[in-house]
């Protein structure tokens, strides 16, 4: 049973418009699919099916590697060149274009998608909610921040105390995890935050995070609820 409730889609103009955001999705690790495929009788060891599909991931790697296409009954595999290209005469450089390999569901997962039953449930979560990160400075929408620039926050719920220490938009590294604070605040709406990316900030991977002790209704409580976007930023060089 897939779960999900509904939340307010801010994306559209209509006020009334919700989107649905999936709840308690179950993950099954390899090791436990292997048990699974056990209980179905099957006369191959826990280690012959192991072997297997270790086989089977080093040969797809393999395929992979050398540029071949792969279309299973699970997923469909394409290639995209993506940078840009100084005339005809250019070639493929590795610091300026980037190789992505494109999924695509396969027949069997297709199939059984179309048996997947929904269940709406209410949604749990009452801290922040980060729909849309957008770097000002380069327009980049979910991908980069600018050091010295504006970031611009859309979601729910974001509206913080800009007077306490302990609320308001922070920035984690993905490596090692130190936080960095925005001190710097030009809009704190409940639906949409801008705050000032600081100059001196190091390069590298981010997440961003607000913290707040606010209320959907405006009133503060004693616990700090924090909502952190699911996708990391590159901050790059002060413009």
């Amino acid at each position: 049973m897939l779960k999900y409730s509904l939340r307010e889609n801010l994306l559209t103009p209509e006020p009334n418009d919700c989107m649905a955001q999936v709840q308690d999705v179950r993950s099954y690790s390899q090791d436990e699919v292997i048990d699974l495929m056990m209980r179905r009788g099957t006369t191959l060891t826990k280690a012959d099916v192991a072997a297997t599909l270790q086989v089977y991931t080093e040969v797809i790697g393999e395929l992979t590697a050398d540029g071949s296409a792969v279309n299973t009954p699970l997923f469909n595999t394409s290639f995209s060149v993506s940078g840009v290209f100084n005339g005809m005469t250019d070639s493929f450089d590795k610091n300026r274009h980037t190789v992505s390999v494109n999924m695509n569901t396969g027949s069997a997962l297709r199939a059984a998608v179309k048996s997947v039953r929904t269940e709406k449930v209410e949604a749990a979560a009452t801290g922040p909610y980060i729909t849309e990160a957008v770097d000002v400075v380069s327009g980049a929408v979910n991908t980069m921040l600018t050091a010295g620039g504006i970031l611009r926050l859309t979601g729910s719920r974001l509206k913080f105390d800009a007077s306490d220490a302990e609320q308001g938009v922070f920035l984690i590294l993905e490596a090692g995890g130190n936080a960095v604070k925005c001190t710097v605040v030009a809009e704190n709406k409940p639906a949409r935050v801008m705050v000032m990316i600081p100059a001196d900030i190091a390069h590298g991977t981010y997440y961003v995070e607000v913290r707040t002790k606010l209320f959907g209704n405006g009133t503060s409580g004693k616990t700090q609820r924090i909502g952190r976007f699911v996708k990391p930023l590159e901050v790059s060089a002060q413009a």
